[in-house]
């Protein structure tokens, strides 16, 4: 039977990374919302970061913002934006405001990180990288696991050629309805950004596009939907090409037992997730399967890095962020999948 191995063929380290200790490096955040995710995730890795600082976070409840332990705590999100000491926003609100709150943070001088997805289309979309450019600043989408370094080694690998064409993609990232959200949550109403394909969808659909050897070549080729009594989709597969002989199936769904798996097929070989973990993998080791080979990665907090990143890039320096062609394109996808739903 083979053995694990430890990770070799990665160029970067978690281990080896530089940490900035000079307190007149961290950028100063502020973050809208204090949900769910701020206080069991991201506010904790933005304390752990080493060149970044929470200074402030605004919620409509500013007891609830203030036990994330900011410098400042606000009763609202404008806020957070009006501090002058602000110089990075990070957006943790219903999808259906972030264009709102991504605008007026860029209107205020702010570079901005904002939770998956960017905007409610592809529309929204653009018009948020649009006011970016215009206004010299950073506009970031915190697809979190894009900073893994199990991700970026399988991107790596799946566009080196080592394995040949990529010729197939297959990811599902299902939650059953009770696990995913309780009754009256946003995401099972369409108006608020809801539905399992923006939720949860997003996540294969990244997968996707990092690794598939020319994403201006994607095309939705079919989509099927189940919806909810309000519209919103508790189901969504979806077949995509990127040429002749080429296959992607992504299923994203509310209904179906937790999975999370990946596997991407290529002319002479496989990398395939394992654990039933392929996407989320956060502060425990991580694996991946490479032909017969299985790679094994420390435990990290990819929003960590994610948040060390930004923070590097606002003071000049060239660590690698997401790009806005692939949220854009990620957006127009599930547009397309929308339009051609049966």
């Amino acid at each position: 039977m083979l053995q694990p191995r430890s990770i070799e063929r990665i160029p970067w380290t978690l281990q080896t990374r530089v940490h900035h200790t000079d307190p007149m490096e961290s950028v100063r955040w502020g973050f809208l919302g204090a949900g769910w995710l701020v206080t069991a995730r991201t506010a904790d890795s933005l304390h752990q970061a080493s060149n970044a600082e929470l200074t402030a976070v605004g919620a409509r409840d500013a007891a609830r913002a203030a036990s994330v332990n900011p410098t400042r705590a606000y009763a609202s999100y404008q806020e957070v934006i009006d501090d002058p000491e602000i110089e990075a926003v990070y957006i943790a609100l219903a999808n259906d405001v972030h264009l709102h709150w991504i605008l007026a943070a860029l209107e205020a001088g702010k570079h901005v990180l904002c939770e998956k997805p960017m905007a409610m289309n592809a529309a929204q979309t653009r018009t948020a990288f649009e006011k970016a450019a215009e206004k010299g600043l950073m506009l970031v989408e915190a697809v979190w696991m894009r900073w893994h370094p199990r991700m970026r080694h399988i991107a790596e690998l799946a566009k080196s050629g080592e394995l040949g064409a990529m010729t197939g993609f297959e990811g599902r990232f299902t939650w059953e309805t009770a696990d995913a959200a309780p009754p009256g949550n946003y995401r099972f109403f369409p108006e608020y950004g809801g539905g399992a394909l923006l939720d949860i969808g997003v996540y294969p659909l990244h997968a996707l596009l990092a690794c598939v050897p020319d994403m201006s070549k994607l095309e939705v080729v079919s989509s099927h939907r189940h919806l909810n009594e309000h519209g919103a989709d508790l189901t969504t597969d979806i077949t995509l090409s990127w040429g002749e002989n080429t296959k992607a199936e992504i299923t994203a769904s509310f209904e179906q037992p937790a999975t999370e798996s990946m596997r991407i097929i290529f002319e002479r070989g496989e990398i395939s997730s394992l654990d039933n973990e392929g996407f989320c993998s956060l502060r425990e080791t991580a694996r991946v399967k490479i032909n017969d080979e299985i790679e094994i990665f420390d435990a990290v907090d990819a929003y960590q890095l994610m948040f060390e990143a930004m923070s590097s890039r606002i003071r000049g320096g060239s660590d690698w962020v997401l790009s806005p062609a692939e949220s854009i394109k990620v957006a127009e996808i599930v547009d397309d999948a929308v339009a051609k739903a049966e």
